[in-house]
């Protein structure tokens, strides 16, 4: 979800930015789009993908990336880790809550030392974390289009502000 809605919403501003998605296990490699996901982002607009299969982050795109978004700190954890196995500096990696104001931008190091103990990659209880809405109904899927959308707003004004020039 958060790659489309990323793009397009960069698009609408004007923005040329690349943008990719990846997961942080091999669990859903070769799925296609959730199609509960698909109805929420079809009914909000947006432009689904003729091809679009998940697939775990390898080394190369995690050096050629200007920046890393975790959706949970479970995320961020094993980023970090694997960012450090492939020599990428951590710098680049943000939590997508950051850009919403929820978590203090740029403190993702301090803030996953010091969160409470829901680090598991499969964990979204944490409100620094994007509502995970698989195991839920469909108004699930609502809610974290509504968290990723005010993310994805929040991430574009950063950049517009230089952010990304800045680091």
């Amino acid at each position: 979800m958060a790659e489309i809605v990323l793009r397009e919403t960069a698009q609408r501003e004007g923005l040329d930015l690349r943008v990719s998605s990846a997961g942080t296990s091999d669990e859903e490699h070769g799925h296609g789009l959730d199609r509960r996901a698909a109805k929420v982002l079809r009914e909000a607009g947006y432009t689904l993908p003729t091809s679009h299969l998940a697939h775990r982050a390898t080394t190369a795109e995690l050096r050629s990336a200007d920046l890393v978004l975790a959706m949970t700190t479970g995320h961020a954890r094993i980023l970090q880790r694997m960012m450090a196995s492939a020599g990428v500096s951590a710098d680049k990696l943000h939590l997508w809550r950051e850009f919403d104001g929820t978590v203090p931008f740029g403190s993702i190091n301090d803030y996953l030392q010091s969160s409470p103990g829901y680090s598991d990659q499969y964990s979204s209880g944490g409100h620094a974390d994007v509502p995970d809405p698989w195991y839920g109904d469909q108004d699930g899927f609502y809610r974290t289009l509504a968290v990723v959308e005010a993310g994805a707003e929040g991430l574009l004004r950063w950049h517009k502000g230089g952010g990304a020039q800045a680091r």
